[in-house]
């Protein structure tokens, strides 16, 4: 059995005794111990089995005793010790950690109190809501997996990753209660499998006839971009340069013209992006980001102006 007794002589030069450690330091021989058991603290043993220390230790414990205040834990403390890790990146991945436990709990209290400030009649449905997005991360992947499943050309990644951005709101750090019902609200569309079905048909039909769909998305983005500030003047859907660009668009991708014939042909196409749940997506991203014209709002303004050019009510 070792003796760690702070009754042992006085520090000779094999070093410090625990006793004297702990007196220079403030911390206490058990915990001392502690360390030493667990690799933080080196020590050697006298003739008698006493652990002695170096004078180091005296500055290797202040900085453990300091760390420990910070709330990094041993492995990593351990790992600055050995100088496998700078100081500063011990402290930057505790605060990364730190980050990732303060959004959950934003995001948990924010849920909290959307349930909380429903009415009576609404609160049970609120609740069950919610309750399929108690994580805001598994949240976002399942969005992510819908969007992915709809993917049925082989686009380059960079197209895929950007149409990622635009389309699946990364959740908001803080967010309000309206923000955590408007996800759990994206979640709940996406996971409407009739939606799924019309929107994949129209990726099938899409992909039987156009060759570079990558060219398509690009056209199609170009002339959302047009219409953003016509949407956000409140422009009513019109004829214009806008949907031009995104009649050209498919013309080019279909090796058409664009004619009334072909316009009408091509708003049978976009019927889905007419589906009410599809763009209440769209103004539901809006509400998480804040963004006052998503791309999907911006394409539905098209869409719409597609059918009046071609006189349909």
């Amino acid at each position: 059995m070792t003796q760690d007794t702070t009754q042992d002589a006085a520090p000779d030069a094999a070093g410090l005794r625990i006793g004297d450690l702990a007196a220079l330091t403030g911390v206490p021989v058990r915990t001392i111990r502690f360390y030493c058991d667990e690799g933080i603290l080196r020590a050697r043993r006298s003739a008698g089995g006493h652990r002695r220390f170096d004078r180091s230790s005296v500055e290797q414990l202040d900085l453990v005793r300091r760390l420990r205040g910070l709330g990094l834990g041993l492995p990593a403390i351990a790992a600055i010790l050995a100088g496998e890790r700078s100081i500063a990146e011990a402290v930057a991945a505790e605060r990364a950690a730190l980050d990732v436990e303060l959004a959950a709990l934003a995001w948990r209290r924010a849920s909290l109190a959307a349930v909380e400030t429903a009415t009576p009649a609404e609160r049970a449905a609120r609740l069950a809501l919610l309750a399929a997005v108690t994580d805001q991360h598994a949240a976002r992947g399942a969005l992510v997996a819908f969007w992915r499943s709809l993917y049925i050309a082989q686009l380059p990644p960079e197209m895929i990753e950007m149409f990622l951005e635009v389309s699946v709101p990364t959740p908001p750090a803080d967010p309000t209660p309206r923000q955590v019902v408007a996800y759990a609200e994206l979640v709940a569309v996406t996971g409407d499998r009739t939606l799924l079905r019309r929107m994949l048909e129209r990726g099938r039909y899409t992909i039987e006839r156009i060759d570079d769909e990558a060219e398509l998305l690009t056209g199609i983005a170009a002339a959302c971009e047009l219409a953003r500030p016509l949407v956000r003047a409140g422009r009513a859907p019109a004829p214009g340069p806008a949907l031009d660009r995104f009649v050209a668009a498919y013309a080019t991708g279909l090796r058409s013209r664009d004619t009334r014939a072909f316009r009408q042909e091509l708003l049978v196409t976009a019927s889905v992006d007419r589906d009410p749940r599809l763009r209440r997506y769209w103004r539901l991203v809006g509400e998480v980001t804040g963004e006052p014209v998503t791309v999907g709002v911006a394409q539905a303004w098209l869409v719409d102006a597609l059918e009046r050019s071609v006189g349909q009510v």
